[in-house]
């Protein structure tokens, strides 16, 4: 079971606006914002959900690859409104929210860039 994941991004505030819009439809919110004076260094944002962080972003070496990372969803209505909320918050289409079944019968997704070109993916694996 992965605990927490975490990436860097290239300008650490749009990403903060970005995700703090394209996951609030998940239930996924800003937890914790850190500085370099709180760490010795790192300057990042931890998002999550019940009291814990689980998704991290953070200045630092450009990444030379893009990152994929699925939230997944309640139910595909959510899937749904993570899409518009991202797109809306900048994000660029990367696949419309649907089914997707290569992957299995019930999965239902829908993918988005973000700033620096990571494919960020909500999906529901439940039934209509």
């Amino acid at each position: 079971m992965i605990d927490h994941i975490g990436f860097s991004v290239s300008n650490l505030k749009r990403s903060v606006a970005f995700y703090k819009a394209a996951l609030a439809p998940l239930g996924v919110t800003l937890m914790v914002e850190l500085d370099k004076d709180m760490t010795g260094g790192y300057e990042g944002a931890g998002f999550g959900s019940d009291g814990k962080p689980y998704f991290w972003i953070g200045i630092g070496k450009p990444v030379k690859s893009h990152t994929h990372v699925a939230f997944l969803a309640k139910d595909r209505v959510g899937v749904a409104a993570f899409y518009e909320a991202a797109i809306k918050a900048g994000g660029k289409d990367n696949g419309l929210p649907g089914l997707r079944p290569h992957y299995h019968k019930d999965y239902f997704g829908a993918f988005v860039l973000d700033p620096d070109g990571h494919n960020i993916e909500a999906v529901c694996h439940r039934p209509a």
